[in-house]
Formats: structure tokens, C-alpha cells, sequence
């Protein structure tokens, strides 16, 4: 974010001046290139929200959502059994974390699999899978990209099973709902697993990298992401009184800031649903109208990072320069190793 808006951002809280409507706790995000964000209602299909919806985007381990889609695809045609052993190859074996770590040669079963790419989005697993289906990731990234036009994704290219750092790997917000709205639609009975808050491996306990799963009220999916590329991602979706939403935040650059832009996408979202009942005539746009305090952002950015990320934003705000958003030193690492889920 630029200086200049920092300070427009400051002066405007202290004088109370107006700001132009802007999505609640989003305010920082609006100035991010990366970011773009939709929100629709899973029902109508209507739009209820939606920045830079249809810019090309590397979408990071939420291209495992295609990935499930094919694998319960596969089960519904009987293809495959959740029974089944999914065995790694050295290929597998050798993708870089976040990963399961099982060995070459070791196996999992399909449910074992699933479990582990809706919560640890283990990318070992992601290939294994892969090459279980198709017998090569190559083979099953085509069947990816084919999947996704037939759903209607048509802007969206994939190029391996995990989300993984590649150049050529895209999608958009928009893409990304209308994946999220066919697996909820298409596979209401494998759709749980997206629910669960952790998986136990042979005795290692480990979370759902989706930490609104449990904290916000109707949430049940569906999946974050992370690389350099991509920024913090997360394609999320909550039912209240009946009605479904889905909402998708690219591009964010922590995963608190990501966390609270799909907060409060839905919060907003389910609020003009009960208020258009009532007969109010209300958009989501018209009612995320909460400008966040400078707090809440350097708040986001120690919570990724440590105390002296905020000092370094503190010091270009004297200095006029602007630095890179902070990332955590679990996650400062090349590109080429970006693949860890926040």
C-alpha cells in the first residue's frame, strides 16, 4: 500500500472525514495488485460482491479443490474406493512442504489422502493422488484444465495437482466460486471433509490450515492457500437460515488480513439477505462500509510476522518509502519453495 494512502487512511480516522465506501477490514487490500475477491450467493448464482473478479490469478493450494473434485469424481464412478492405497513415487515423495512425508514406495489409503489435502493440503499427496488417477501429474493436470471448462472455469489453467509455484497456473475469484459452488452441489457427501478442524496421521495430530472453520458461525470449508506468487488465499463458504454463500479472497498479503476480508464478505453478505426478507433494498457493497483502524492492520501484519515487521511500516511511514508486505520467516523462502499453507 502506497504512502500516500496510509496517510489518507490516518488523517481521515483522526479528522473524520469521509472515506468512499470500501469492504470492511479490506481498506488495505483494495491497493494490493494481487488482490481480487467475489462473494455469490451459492443459490441464485447472483454476485453479491466482487474486486478485480476476473483477473488471472495463481490460486496456490486451492487448486486441490480440482484436484478432490476429480478424485471424488472417480469415487462416484466407482473408478476408486476410499479403501484404496495411493502409493508414492520418488516424485511424489520428493514435493517440497507442506507435505505428509510419507517415503517412496510408502502408501496411504484414498481417505487417507482426502483428509489430508483438506487439512494439512499436503502436496505430496496432491501427486501421489495424481498419478493414482491418471498415472502422471502431467496427464492429470490436462484432466484438470478439461474439468474446469466443462464446469465453466474459463479462465482457469492448471498445471500440477498442488498448487505449487508455476508461471502458467491460473484461475480467477470468479473461477474459484463457481468450483467451489460445483463441488458443494456435486458432492454433497464427500463435502464434509472440508469441514474437519484437524486429521490424525499415525498419531500426529494436524489442523485445518482454515482457521475460521469453528470461529465463524455456519462455515464449513473450504480451503487456504499460500505461495510468494499468490499471496494468502481462501476460498471460503458458510450457510445461515438456509442460504449458502461463497466467498473467495486472492492475493492478501497476510493471512490475518485474508481472514478478515472473508469474514467479513460473509457477514455482510448473510446481513443484506436477511434485510432484503424484510424488504430493505440493500447491496453488500452499501453495507461493508467499516473503516478499519491502522491497529487492526499492524495487528495483522504481527501476526503473521514479528514486533518488528510493524516497526518497518512504522519507518516508511516517516521515511516515504513503502516496503514489501512482511512475511513470516516460515514462509520467506523462494518461490521455488512456496508451496506451505497458512
Amino acid at each position: 500500500m502506497r504512502l500516500h494512502l496510509i496517510v489518507a487512511l490516518v488523517v481521515s480516522i483522526l479528522v473524520g472525514a469521509p472515506l468512499a465506501p470500501q469492504p470492511a477490514t479490506a481498506a488495505s487490500l483494495v491497493a494490493v495488485p494481487k488482490y481480487a475477491a467475489i462473494l455469490v450467493d451459492a443459490d441464485s448464482g447472483e454476485v453479491l460482491y466482487a474486486r478485480n473478479p476476473d483477473e488471472a490469478r495463481h490460486p496456490a493450494s486451492i487448486t486441490k479443490v480440482m484436484t478432490l473434485y476429480l478424485t471424488f469424481d472417480a469415487l462416484e464412478r466407482k473408478q476408486l474406493k476410499l479403501s484404496d492405497q495411493v502409493y508414492f513415487s520418488a516424485n511424489a515423495a520428493a514435493q517440497p512442504p507442506s507435505k505428509l512425508g510419507v517415503p517412496r514406495g510408502g502408501w496411504i489409503t484414498v481417505e487417507q489422502a482426502i483428509r489430508a489435502l483438506t487439512t494439512k493440503s499436503a502436496n505430496d499427496v496432491a501427486v501421489a493422488l495424481a498419478e493414482r488417477l491418471d498415472g502422471s501429474e502431467v496427464v492429470f493436470a490436462r484432466a484438470m484444465t478439461e474439468k474446469a471448462k466443462a464446469l465453466g472455469m474459463n479462465s482457469s489453467a492448471f498445471f500440477n495437482a498442488s498448487g505449487l509455484p508455476n508461471a502458467a497456473h491460473h484461475t480467477t475469484a470468479r473461477d474459484l466460486a463457481t468450483l467451489s459452488k460445483a463441488l458443494i452441489r456435486d458432492f454433497p457427501q464427500y463435502y464434509p471433509y472440508f469441514s474437519e478442524q484437524q486429521f490424525n496421521f499415525q498419531g500426529t495430530v494436524m489442523p485445518n490450515h482454515n482457521k475460521l472453520l469453528g470461529k465463524f458461525v455456519g462455515l464449513d470449508g473450504i480451503k487456504t492457500g499460500y505461495t510468494n506468487a499468490s499471496g494468502f488465499t481462501l476460498a471460503a463458504s458458510a450457510v445461515r437460515d438456509g442460504r449458502r454463500l461463497i466467498a473467495v479472497v486472492l492475493g492478501a498479503p497476510t493471512s490475518a488480513a485474508r481472514n478478515a476480508n472473508i469474514e467479513a464478505l460473509l457477514a455482510s453478505g448473510f446481513d443484506v439477505m436477511k434485510k432484503r426478507r424484510q424488504g430493505e433494498h440493500l447491496t453488500v457493497a452499501m453495507s461493508m462500509n467499516e473503516v478499519p483502524q491502522m491497529l487492526d492492520f499492524q495487528q495483522a501484519v504481527m501476526e503473521q510476522g514479528s514486533s518488528d515487521d510493524v516497526s518497518v511500516w512504522r519507518s516508511a511511514i516517516r521515511s516515504d518509502q513503502t516496503p514489501t508486505p512482511p512475511v513470516s520467516p516460515a514462509t520467506a523462502h523462494s518461490g521455488k519453495k512456496s508451496g506451505t499453507d497458512k
